[in-house]
């Protein structure tokens, strides 16, 4: 097969894909309507997802700010703007780089964790009992699952983005003496109403993705144990890229509005 006609494919795969991926959205949102509400299944996973990814959404937070303060420090020295050190690294990490890596993290914890957990109930055949014995599956595996991504990736992007700029601040704080206080007033001074919002709402469609993909892989997996693990791992791939594309369209979209 030529290399065209192999893009060809993969593209027609991929398509296929996401209209596969749009029908299972939609069998969310109408699942998500309809009772009875499993809230109890919701708060065990918020728990699950949210909770115990904080340690590794903080840490990477932490390492973030302290990593993109020491490599820009010295260029900022070379051109006598060390002092815009704060607007930079929190415009920067609030705008996007807090989002898409604590995304991207979560995506690969999160998305991977949904992907093994349903693909080996699949395979259990744990989703056929569920579905024999007259309980929605999908409205207690899936629904649950995609509703806690959505509301605790921003919470964790909020945690990320404050560990961050707190160890952006210990940086300036040790070698520039800059005090802590001085440094979150020029950070917080330089971020607008224009900067936080956009930043939340694609933090949403972020743990929308996440949770939606996972799930997606893992209640579909194929038979077999090749297939749970091919489910983990193509849940990762795919939520990825498809936060790509998502945070792009953001930036786009944002971009128009600030013209206007």
């Amino acid at each position: 097969m030529s290399a065209s006609l192999q893009i060809v494919e993969k593209a027609k795969t991929f398509l296929i894909e996401i209209g596969d991926l749009s029908f299972f959205a939609g069998r969310f949102f109408k699942e998500l309507l309809k009772a009875p509400f499993e809230f109890k299944e919701l708060l065990r996973q918020c728990y699950q997802l949210g909770y115990r990814s904080l340690v590794l959404v903080g840490v990477t937070g932490f390492i973030l700010g302290l990593v993109l303060t020491l490599q820009t420090r010295p260029t900022l020295i070379e051109f006598g703007a060390v002092s815009w050190m704060p607007n930079m690294v929190g415009i920067s990490i609030v705008r996007e780089l807090g989002p898409m890596i604590t995304a991207l993290i979560c995506a690969g914890r999160i998305a991977s964790g949904i992907g093994a957990e349903l693909g080996s109930m699949r395979v259990t055949e744990q989703i056929d009992a569920m579905e024999v014995s007259g309980t929605n599956p999908f409205k207690y595996l899936v629904v649950t699952r995609i509703l806690a991504t959505t509301l605790m990736l921003p919470l964790l992007v909020i945690v990320g983005d404050a560990i961050a700029l707190y160890g952006s601040a210990l940086v300036e704080n040790f070698k520039g003496q800059v005090s802590f206080q001085l440094y979150f007033n020029r950070a917080f001074d330089a971020l607008g109403y224009s900067d936080l919002i956009p930043a939340t709402v694609k933090s949403f469609f972020f743990g929308f993705v996440i949770g939606l993909v996972g799930c997606y892989k893992g209640y579909y997996s194929k038979k077999g144990t090749a297939g749970v693990g091919v489910a983990a791992n193509t849940a990762v791939v795919f939520t990825s890229m498809l936060l790509f594309i998502i945070d792009f369209v953001a930036v786009f979209v944002s971009d128009i509005f600030y013209d206007l």
